[in-house]
């Protein structure tokens, strides 16, 4: 009976829950509904991945959709549209703002194309929560916002609004809980206003370009605001002493501004405050020790300031557990107070100027759990004491000159666990010290020169970093009995590894030997994910067995040793990600498993002894990224499945004996950012016509050493974008950035190599450098790209290549035709290199828009003509050779064209002018185009004569006939003398009469 009363029940239930719904959802305002299709008609948007606009059809109920609620009379109250995702321009024509009852809007991550949020949106009053963050708005928050009277949550955080807000009335606002206006690019001061609504809990204004001071904060200031948030804008000045009006602060975050001082004492302070962020800005404390209380804050950051103290005001924190005062001035000595604060468990003091640390007092004790004091100027021994307290368990002193560690107190205990003494000067650390149980060491950058004892006792150890030492002869074998994660033995003078325990395997994640002088055979009772014995002796060949120790997803580099013999096929077991055997003897074909590995990013085989052909079997899912073979001796065509290889940004097969066309169908990979085929013997056109695919980060292109013919096409360059300029005359940017240096290639962590181009950023920007980036088990695998090529008339390897680097190299083919003028709009260019072809015409005048061209090499052509003057615009060119050509004409002069050696000019006959020849000599006559004296030297410069023989020839004309003509010099006396008197009429009554007789006698 009771069963079949409960069935009822719930039959009841269900009955009046279904008709209930459709009785609201029925109710849908007709007007409004037409509102909704109106604006869904409006936006574009992607109807495979909508999930909301999609269910938006005349024939349902609105209130229905998915982003649309209703209330119980049916008014839309309620809309949802974020991550729409939706593209429109909205305006105040927008049937969105008709929805006179809406409540809630929320647009967020959608695309508005830039366009202002309309004042239409003042006119729903209703409106109580708006989100239209990051929707690429710009102009200014309007003024209409000041009518929402409702509002009660406002985030416009993530556009481009450009504009001050002081101009609208935020005290009309009485319900704002939250205010967002983060990531944008207002400007002006902040208005008072904003900071005195009554009810504010959360004011983010952070990354913007607020100016001025902080308002002064009223004492009808919410007491409910607990987030304040300012950071990354231009505010400047005194924190004012009213922002402690605000006593529900929790949260406070003013980094990045200019403030110069803050209030940490005062007769009225907040007392929840937790966290104060004041890093990077201005702030000199300079406290007496005033009797007033102090602000009691649990986590401070102080970081980045221009701090030359420890702040007074640090003695009396009694719950502070966080403190950050790195990458200030502060010098001298740590004292022993600021490591016995009460509550203290985390204190950064990195990046300072300190010198010393002040023992601590008898029976003090201290909190301390993390302690860093790296990048100061810490000398001599390692207190005994810092590695005893009681409950430090991180410690880093990395970047010192600490020579070596105090001798341990007796019977000494220690809580650490992560110790870095990296970039010191240590020449060893005492046995002694065995009491210490690490789990991570660091002790890389030292003078390390044997194995320290004291490890011989680690029982936890799992990190391991001995890199960069001078440690000399043997690996022992203990060193894998840690239980060791990730062991670093690079940059050393290791010269063999002691023989394990019989039938040991040791499985780390991460083994790094590079780059020492280990021998013999290659270490087959490793196994690991990343293992590099790269820049080593080894001079075994490849175990066969390789694949057992090598896991799936795994980095394997055996570059520069010596190994020979084949590749065995069971390096293809492993299925890893990057493979290098760079640099070797090793002989055979290549295996063609390798080009069957799906999850294969890298294989670098260059520098070999490798034949065969490479095999055409690449699969679909191909992830390659770089595949170099070159400078090995393989033969055959040219793999057309490797256009199956989607992510290929990498190719070199330079060097080889590949017989094959262009390869045109590797125009549909538009990662390709390097592609060398020189040395080999491709031939035909490298036009490709039929081909709709593009380059646009192509940066490299090596084509010489070939059989390539025809005319060089000119509009397919034109698609290269990484080597075109933008409108600005900027070069382009590919939109990666590094902190490596630009002017050096580094080539391991261990050395260098120098410039191999004078300048490679502009304005001090700096590309990212190619290559693949993987992380795996916590180890950050970071394999460099190298090429080798010509660059200013130099054979030079360039390793980690600038993305900003950009070459053209076609020399040594059979091109002909004239040079096309589009190659001027490369205004991206740095290295272009045309020589040993046979093109004719003269030199392109655009050649003068490339202006961050380095090197030019134009020369063993047929190119006629002048030298175009617009070449002075070439200001960072460095290397020019024109030479062996039929070029005429005097080398242009007043820029750095002449200053480049004769050699670069040599060769061409009808060519003259410093440094090819003097400045005071004639050019050689020319004769149907070439010179009648092929070998004249010192030839005579005409113009210098012409002048010269005119001027004596007139000279000569005119004393000649004054000296043996009557009637000319009778004429010339006459007009001299009454020039004469003109000029000095007193002479004419002086000598008149005289000069009177003497013309009478002249008569007779």
């Amino acid at each position: 009976m009771p069963t079949m009363f409960l069935h009822f029940f719930l039959f009841l239930f269900t009955t009046t829950v279904t008709n209930l719904i459709p009785a609201v959802h029925s109710n849908c305002i007709e007007a409004e509904k037409q509102s909704l299709l109106r604006f869904k008609k409006s936006v574009e948007f992607n109807s495979s991945k909508s999930t909301k606009l999609i269910t938006w059809n005349s024939s349902t109920d609105c209130c229905s959709w998915l982003g649309v609620n209703c209330s119980t009379n049916g008014r839309v109250v309620g809309l949802d549209l974020s991550r729409g995702p939706i593209s429109c321009n909205i305006d105040n024509s927008s049937s969105l703002f008709q929805l006179q009852h809406l409540q809630s809007l929320n647009l967020a991550d959608n695309n508005f194309y830039g366009s202002s949020i309309p004042s239409a949106i003042g006119n729903l009053k209703m409106l109580s929560s708006i989100d239209i963050s990051r929707c690429s708005f710009t102009g200014s928050v309007p003024k209409s916002i000041e009518n929402l009277t409702e509002l009660v949550d406002l985030y416009m955080s993530g556009n481009r609004f450009n504009s001050p807000i002081s101009s609208i009335h935020w005290e009309t606002l009485l319900n704002l809980k939250i205010l967002d206006l983060s990531k944008n690019q207002l400007y002006g001061t902040i208005p008072s206003s904003v900071v005195s609504l009554p009810k504010l809990e959360i004011l983010t204004l952070s990354h913007n370009w607020f100016s001025g001071q902080v308002p002064e904060f009223s004492t009808t200031s919410s007491p409910v605001l607990r987030t304040l948030d300012l950071e990354n804008n231009n505010l400047e000045g005194p924190i004012p002493t009213s922002i402690f009006n605000l006593q529900g602060l929790l949260n406070l975050n003013l980094c990045s501004n200019n403030f110069s001082s803050f209030p940490f004492s005062g007769p009225r302070l907040p007392k929840n405050l937790s966290s104060v962020d004041l890093s990077h800005n201005s702030m000199l404390f300079d406290y007496n020790g005033s009797n007033s209380s102090f602000l009691q804050i649990h986590y401070l950051v102080l970081a980045s300031n221009k701090l030359r103290a420890f702040p007074d005001f640090l003695r009396n924190q009694f719950i502070l557990y966080y403190l950050d005062l790195s990458n200030n001035q502060i010098q001298g000595e740590i004292p022993n107070w600021i490591l016995s604060l009460k509550s203290l468990t985390t204190l950064d003091l990195s990046g300072n100027s300190l010198v010393t640390l002040e023992a601590p007092l008898p029976n003090s004790t201290s909190a301390l759990s993390y302690l860093d004091l790296h990048s100061n100027k810490l000398q001599g021994e390692i207190p005994n004491w810092i590695l005893s307290l009681k409950s430090l368990t991180t410690l880093d002193l990395s970047g010192n000159s600490l020579v070596t560690l105090e001798a341990p107190l007796p019977n000494s205990t220690s809580a650490l666990s992560f110790l870095v003494l990296c970039s010191n000067k240590l020449q060893g650390i005492r046995s002694s010290y065995s009491f210490l149980q690490l789990g991570h060491l660091g002790l890389a950058s030292n003078k390390l020169t044997t194995f320290p004892d004291f490890l011989r006792n680690q029982s936890y150890l799992t990190y391991l970093d001995l890199s960069d030492n001078h440690i000399q002869g043997q690996i022992p074998n203990w060193i894998w009995t840690f239980e060791l994660q990730e062991l670093n033995l690079s940059c050393n003078s290791l010269e063999s590894l002691e023989a394990p325990l019989l039938g040991s395997t040791y499985v780390l994640s991460s083994v790094d030997l590079h780059s020492n002088q280990l021998q013999g055979h290659f270490p087959l009772f490793l196994s690991s994910s990343y293992l590099d014995y790269s820049r080593n002796n080894f001079s075994s060949g490849i175990p066969t067995d390789i694949g057992d120790f090598i896991y799936a997803e795994s980095y394997l580099s055996l570059s520069s040793n010596n190994l020979h013999g084949p590749i065995p096929e069971s390096i293809c077991s492993a299925s890893g990600m990057i493979l290098d055997l760079s640099d070797n003897s090793l002989s055979g074909t290549i295996p063609q498993c390798l080009t069957q590995l799906p999850s294969l990013s890298v294989i670098d085989l260059r520098r070999n002894n490798l034949s065969g052909t490479i095999s055409d079997n690449f699969l679909k899912s191909c992830e390659l990224q770089t595949l170099d073979l070159h400078n090995n001796q393989l033969q055959g065509q040219f793999p057309k499945s490797l256009v199956n290889c989607s992510r290929l940004e990498v190719l070199n097969i330079g060097n080889n004996n590949i017989i094959d066309t262009f390869p045109c169908f590797l125009m549909s990979l538009s990662t390709l950012r390097i592609l060398v085929l020189r040395s080999n013997k491709f031939y035909g056109s490298i036009g490709c016509p039929k081909t709709n695919g593009t380059w646009p980060v192509l940066q490299i292109i090596d084509l010489a050493h070939n059989n390539f013919s025809g005319d060089m096409p000119g509009r397919m360059s034109l698609k290269w974008q990484a080597m075109v300029s933008n409108e600005d005359g900027s070069a382009t940017n590919l939109g990666f950035s590094s902190n490596q240096p630009s002017r050096t290639i580094t080539i391991h962590n261990c050395w260098y190599a120098g410039p191999v181009l004078d300048r490679y950023n502009r304005d001090n920007e700096i590309g990212r450098m190619t290559g693949c980036s993987i992380i795996e088990s916590g180890v950050d695998i970071y394999y460099k790209d190298a090429i080798t090529t010509i660059i200013k008339g130099l054979e030079l390897d360039v390793v980690k290549i600038l993305t900003i680097f950009t070459l053209i190299d076609y020399s040594y083919n059979k091109f002909n035709g004239s040079i096309p003028e589009e190659i001027g709009e490369l205004k991206s260019l740095y290295v272009l290199n045309l020589s040993g072809n046979a093109f004719t015409g003269k030199i392109p005048s655009s050649f003068g828009k490339m202006q961050q061209l380095e090197s030019l090499d134009l020369s063993k052509n047929h190119l006629s003509g002048q030298i175009p003057p617009q070449f002075a615009n070439l200001t960072f060119l460095a290397f020019l050779d024109l030479s062996n050509n039929e070029l005429v004409g005097r080398i242009p002069t007043s820029t750095q064209i002449s200053t480049f050696p004769k050699t670069s000019f040599e060769g061409n006959k009808g060519l003259w002018g410093p440094p090819l020849t003097m400045d005071a000599v004639l050019p050689p006559p020319i004769l149907n185009g070439s010179s009648s004296n092929p070998n004249s030297g010192d030839e005579i410069d005409w113009d210098v004569i012409c002048v010269e023989i005119g001027f004596t020839c007139g000279f000569g004309i005119v004393i000649g006939s004054l000296l043996f003509c009557k009637k000319w010099r009778k004429w010339y006396y006459r007009v001299m003398r009454s020039i004469l008197f003109k000029i000095f009429p007193q002479l004419e009554h002086r000598f008149g009469n005289h000069r009177r007789h003497v013309f009478i006698n002249t008569r007779r």
